[in-house]
């Protein structure tokens, strides 16, 4: 019996190889769309898709604000505790206590590009970048703060806010 099974195993094995030769074999005699790219020679002319994950990024317009209202809810729901969020709390005109993101921190080193902060995000304030090349002696430079340095919320985010709250 189980000189049976080993030439079943060693015949579904050898069928195997064989499909999978017929596809690589059919690619190479009938060449379609260019799906894979030389790299790093075309570096500066290289295309990527736009679903392309290559690390969590902060938009922000060209005043340096952002749509993040340091609400957590990515930090939340990152399995991994890649993102953190620190938030400071100040006193606007009103007199009126407000959360400020002070640095809205992102570890490449523990994110596995899940998806699920960008998902979960309200404001959509997070995104996949594109770059791609992480490569580094150092660890420490894979994490990264992603509010930009002298940033802030856009004032139509905080009177949304504003509004939910009251």
């Amino acid at each position: 019996m189980n000189i049976f099974k080993y030439f079943g195993e060693v015949f579904g094995a050898i069928r195997s190889l064989w499909a999978g030769m017929r596809v690589t074999g059919y690619y190479s005699i009938r060449p379609g769309k260019v799906v894979t790219q030389k790299y790093p020679e075309n570096r500066k002319t290289l295309v990527i898709a736009d679903r392309f994950k290559g690390e969590v990024i902060m938009t922000h317009d060209s005043n340096n604000q952002h749509t993040c209202n340091g609400c957590g809810i990515c930090e939340m729901n990152c399995p991994n505790g890649s993102i953190e969020i620190i938030s400071n709390k100040i006193t606007n005109a009103e007199g009126k206590s407000e959360r400020i993101i002070d640095k809205h921190i992102y570890h490449l080193s523990m994110c596995t590009f899940c998806g699920l902060c960008i998902k979960t995000c309200p404001s959509g304030s997070i995104k996949w970048g594109h770059d791609f090349e992480h490569a580094v002696f150092d660890r420490n430079k894979l994490t990264k703060v992603l509010n930009q340095p002298g940033s802030s919320i856009r004032k139509e985010i905080k009177e949304v806010k504003e509004t939910k709250e009251a």
